[in-house]
């Protein structure tokens, strides 16, 4: 099943190009939404959105330090998926190799 991406809502401003730099350097899949793209496609002016912010899947994430905790946590998220399927590939290939001695047994 495909995962959805986060999306980063950025300005023009210092601290939106830092985060979209962090969400890079971690090599965070996501998506980007200028904030002004949005006010002249959609709805207007959006008073109490504040770039940069993160819609994903887990919540809504405002201010610098809240979106380095959840770029922290993806990455934990991340490193337990990759452990557990090494985990599969070994145990598989274990079982594998009991097989073919077990089977040789017998022969």
């Amino acid at each position: 099943m495909k995962q959805r991406k986060p999306i980063l809502i950025i300005d023009d401003s210092i601290d939106s190009q830092r985060i979209k730099k962090i969400f890079y350097d971690n090599e965070v899949d996501f998506v980007e939404y200028h904030i002004k793209k949005f006010e002249e496609s959609c709805c207007g002016e959006l008073p109490t959105t504040k770039a940069p912010s993160v819609i994903a899947v887990e919540g809504i994430y405002k201010e610098e330090e809240n979106i380095k905790n959840y770029i922290k946590y993806l990455r934990e998220k991340q490193k337990k998926q990759q452990d557990q399927q090494q985990q599969n590939v070994y145990g598989n290939n274990n079982n594998k190799k009991r097989l073919e001695e077990s089977e040789s047994a017998y022969w």
